[in-house]
């Protein structure tokens, strides 16, 4: 099973980026978008995994309690790594710092169950498409700059985070949630 833990995304956001998809989608043929409904931040991807793990995971994952809910502000448009060589177009996430505490406690968490430790610095995103080919790119880029700072809405009180399997499809990436965790302990 391919796994990944993540957080969700409020209704409202998902609907601000459905619409901003649709508008740019026609924009740029090179592109591959998500869909809408699939978007969240990953705080850790898995892969493919033993199956016979998931209850060491999801015990692993219940130890996990950094201090108070998460608070997410979705704003502005970029890309990785850069507007001149994309490979994601993606929506920013400016979050408490406790977002990275999180995603750094997932990571010890897992490390010993023989999930290797993270590399890059956790930078937390929607991502919103990959590019296949660079057709159309230009004209992206320039709707995209327009949206540098776009406000696309806020989540002030994350307080779940869940472990996800994904299912390969044919129309995209089906995601399964398969457990819940508070981000703080309950009191």
């Amino acid at each position: 099973m391919r796994l990944f833990v993540a957080l969700d995304i409020p209704d409202a956001v998902r609907r601000a980026l459905r619409e901003l998809m649709a508008r740019l989608k026609p924009e740029c043929s090179g592109a591959r978008w998500v869909r809408p409904e699939g978007i969240h931040i990953t705080l850790k991807f898995l892969g493919e995994t033993d199956g016979a793990k998931l209850d060491s995971i999801n015990s692993a994952l219940s130890s996990v309690h950094p201090a108070g809910p998460v608070q997410l502000d979705f704003r502005g448009i970029g890309f990785f790594p850069n507007e001149f060589h994309p490979r994601i177009i993606w929506c920013g996430v400016e979050t408490s710092p406790n977002l990275a505490t999180l995603a750094a406690a997932v990571d010890r968490a897992l490390q010993p169950l023989g999930f290797p430790a993270e590399t890059r610095a956790f930078t937390p995103h929607l991502t919103l498409a990959r590019f296949d080919s660079h057709k159309g790119l230009d004209t992206l880029v320039r709707a995209a700059n327009n949206l540098r700072s776009y406000d696309f809405g806020s989540a002030r009180r994350q307080s779940e985070f869940y472990l996800y399997q994904s299912v390969l499809k044919r129309g995209g990436s089906e995601y399964i949630r398969l457990a819940t965790f508070p981000v703080a302990e309950k009191a």
